[in-house]
């Protein structure tokens, strides 16, 4: 009865994952910078935020945000504040020796816990995932729909989120990937702090439609 509600969420979520934002940026900065495990875990971070934006739309709240310009504007400028922290912070990278022993301890220096808030922060705070998780469970799911259905949604959303975005931390925690990576440096670095700070500028001037 609810499977064509089901893939109709499932492909709007595919399109919307796969499409590159705060979450990839950070994911592949982790995975480049750190190592697979610090990118894993930055990917279920990630992923357990998705929980977080599900919880509040089953509860209703996220309507309350979508339809205050306050607490709008607060989360709009929380994330930015963050993507922009973490992008400069970036942009200070200094070069790096390209000799693979490095490589190996870097990819030490990062902790789980360090790793896992970054990817969950990311996600947690963005406005858009509040209006697209918004938009999932008002526009797109009948409010009809059992809550018990509404939260196995939600349970596919984050364990779905969290596989793609582990998919995106293997790929470019491999070895042949981060020694090409490593072998431009910090310049990476300061790409991918580039590409952060103009999301986190894009978010801060994002409007409530």
């Amino acid at each position: 009865m609810y499977w064509t509600e089901f893939l109709t969420v499932a492909l709007i979520h595919l399109l919307a994952v796969a499409s590159p934002g705060p979450d990839f940026a950070v994911v592949v900065r982790e995975a480049v910078t750190h190592g697979r495990r610090a990118g894993t875990w930055t990917a279920l971070g990630v992923g357990s935020a998705i929980f977080l934006h599900v919880g509040y739309s089953l509860l209703g709240i996220g309507l309350i945000v979508s339809q205050s310009i306050v607490l709008f504007n607060a989360l709009k400028w929380l994330a930015a504040a963050y993507l922009l922290y973490i992008g400069f912070k970036a942009l200070r990278a200094q070069p790096a020796k390209p000799a693979t022993e490095d490589l190996h301890k870097e990819a030490g220096e990062r902790t789980a816990r360090g790793a896992f808030t970054s990817g969950f922060v990311t996600n947690g705070l963005n406005p858009k995932a509040t209006l697209f998780f918004l938009s999932l469970f008002t526009v797109v799911i009948s409010p009809h729909t059992p809550l018990a259905i509404q939260a196995g949604y939600g349970v596919y959303l984050a364990v779905a989120t969290a596989i793609w975005f582990c998919l995106v931390a293997m790929l470019f925690s491999q070895q042949r990937v981060r020694a090409g990576f490593a072998r431009m440096g910090h310049w990476f670095d300061r790409t991918m702090g580039v590409v952060l700070i103009a999301i986190g500028v894009k978010l801060a001037f994002t409007e409530m439609h």
